[in-house]
């Protein structure tokens, strides 16, 4: 909260904190700066989670919160909302319905008469994505000029519209809590449905719950920070090269704290490199995480 355009001292950022001395100051940490610290904290954190439930669901290392078309759902549903003209809550309202009328669509699609597997839903996932950046191709082309470049960036990442900060944050405690008496159940599932059934799982019911948390996981994360991709994939990975161990009482928690904080440096970067210019947070994601992944994969191939 201390760097932007303009950068505060320790002293300075307590005093615009928690005095009104002075009203601008002021006015910049808790309207424009906390509001897009805690909504990038809340989004990584809810990717990340949902990269930790759809590997599990999937049991694919490259899966991530984006690849059944959620992401490709919201973002549709917000270019047409950019298109319109339309602002404030429009924008993020539109990414969330969008989210979840996709979510539903490839559910009922790999559905079908009868039960979905893993690898039904995966490819009618990906065959719904694909449709989706179809649409959004479409809409960017017919995009007039003046609404081109704001509709670009909330492709690539934008924060600048947070304002929902402690509603964010909320949902993100919310969603951890419920994910919580799952622990047991995701370290069963991934060895496998058989092994899990033979210990008494649910398989049906866990992975309905798995899949809904996932995807409102990802709805929530696309509506407040638009397309970041990167951090759904790549932070569970880190972790269990970070930890060592693959036991999700373990990956889950760190997994929010680790996903939030990428997120909020992810932005703070995008805020201050070029100032006042502002980079899209998802390219700021990348630049950061993937050297870091492989560094990390180099030294666990040398261990």
């Amino acid at each position: 909260m201390a760097v932007g355009s303009i950068d505060y001292s320790f002293e300075q950022l307590l005093r615009g904190l928690f005095t009104a001395e002075d009203s601008a100051r002021h006015d910049i940490l808790w309207q424009l700066r906390w509001p897009r610290a805690a909504s990038a904290f809340a989004a990584g954190g809810l990717l990340a989670t949902a990269g930790v439930l759809m590997q599990v669901l999937l049991r694919n290392p490259l899966a991530d919160p984006y690849i059944l078309g959620t992401s490709g759902g919201a973002a549709a549903f917000a270019l047409f909302a950019l298109l319109a003209g339309l602002g404030g809550i429009w924008i993020p309202g539109s990414a969330f319905v969008g989210a979840l009328l996709s979510t539903l669509l490839v559910f009922s699609l790999a559905h079908g008469r009868g039960s979905w597997t893993s690898n039904r839903l995966l490819l009618t996932g990906v065959v719904v994505a694909f449709g989706w950046g179809a649409l959004i191709s479409f809409l960017l082309v017919i995009a007039p000029q003046t609404r081109l470049r704001g509709m670009l960036y909330w492709l690539m990442g934008d924060l600048s519209h947070s304002q929902q900060s402690w509603t964010a944050l909320l949902a993100l405690g919310v969603i951890f809590l419920l994910c919580l008496p799952l622990l047991r159940r995701l370290d069963i599932l991934q060895r496998g449905e058989l092994q899990a059934a033979a210990l008494g799982v649910n398989i049906r019911q866990s992975q309905w719950l798995i899949y809904t948390l996932a995807a409102l996981c990802t709805a929530i994360a696309v509506s407040l920070a638009g397309t970041v991709g990167f951090v759904g994939l790549i932070v569970p990975h880190l972790l269990r090269l970070i930890i060592g161990t693959s036991q999700h009482r373990w990956i889950l928690p760190g997994a929010v704290l680790l996903g939030g904080s990428l997120l909020v440096l992810a932005d703070t970067l995008a805020r201050a490199i070029v100032a006042p210019t502002q980079l899209p947070v998802g390219v700021m994601t990348a630049a950061i995480g993937v050297p870091l992944f492989l560094l990390m994969l180099y030294r666990g191939q040398q261990r």
